[in-house]
């Protein structure tokens, strides 16, 4: 389409004057979008001079955090004051020091077993199991005294008087002597399997009866509960001894 201006000999001055106003509209339009243009700017100006700050600055998460610390700090005294303070009685304490000097030669017996010649390959592997598992047991036992706020260790000279039938330190029932331990260690095949099935027998009939009583006569209930697991493994330990000396 042909441009059209005011020279053109074809449009009257009506026309010419129609299309002056429709130029000084479509330049008050653009005025107008110029106008929105500058407001834009000016909420653009705005926006650059606001100030924002850090996350860890802003006033409602700096007080989130102070509580959530608040809270944090909370707990965990409560975990050392419930820990150092948990109940238990003389005989919970009692039963874990005699009981982890009871492992600590029921683990000896069957490292001495475990190295001797010829014996039972059944036999060693029930030694085997004695040795880790009640290794194990008494880290077990030393943690709950830590958490009892107690020795970790029998201080005194006697044993058993939380059973109320005090003796000599260590002379616990089903301890072996000093003779038991000497004869098995020069032992060798089926009279070292024989042996070691006798000690550890006694030994472990020894440490039901203790935790038996322990199991019900002690005020914690970790020691309860500590105890029937004794008092089920090694029945289940006998059981195992007699059927492969059998066998």
């Amino acid at each position: 389409m042909a441009s059209m201006s005011s020279s053109d000999p074809d449009l009257s001055f009506d026309q010419l004057l129609q299309l002056q106003a429709q130029a000084d509209a479509l330049g008050d339009g653009d005025d107008g979008d110029h106008g929105d243009s500058k407001h834009d700017d000016d909420d653009d100006g705005d926006d650059d001079g606001t100030i924002v700050l850090p996350w860890w600055q802003h006033p409602v998460n700096i007080a989130t955090m102070l509580i959530a610390l608040a809270l944090i700090a909370g707990i965990a005294g409560w975990m050392i004051g419930d820990s150092a303070g948990r109940p238990h009685n003389d005989v919970d304490t009692g039963f874990l020091h005699d009981m982890r000097e009871h492992h600590e030669q029921a683990v000896l017996i069957s490292k001495i077993y475990d190295e001797l010649p010829d014996t039972d390959p059944g036999l060693r592997i029930v030694a085997d199991t004695i040795e880790f598992g009640q290794s194990i047991e008494i880290g077990r036992m030393i943690q709950i005294l830590r958490d009892f706020g107690e020795p970790e260790a029998n201080e005194g000279d006697t044993s058993m008087a939380w059973m109320g039938m005090p003796v000599e330190r260590g002379q616990m029932p089903g301890i072996a002597t000093q003779e038991q331990l000497t004869q098995l260690q020069s032992a060798s095949a089926r009279a070292a399997d024989e042996l070691f099935a006798e000690l550890m027998i006694d030994h472990h009939l020894g440490g039901v009866h203790m935790a038996e009583y322990a199991r019900d006569h002690g005020e914690s209930d970790v020691v309860e509960s500590f105890a029937e697991s004794i008092i089920n493994s090694q029945q289940d330990e006998i059981a195992e001894i007699e059927r492969e000396l059998a066998a």
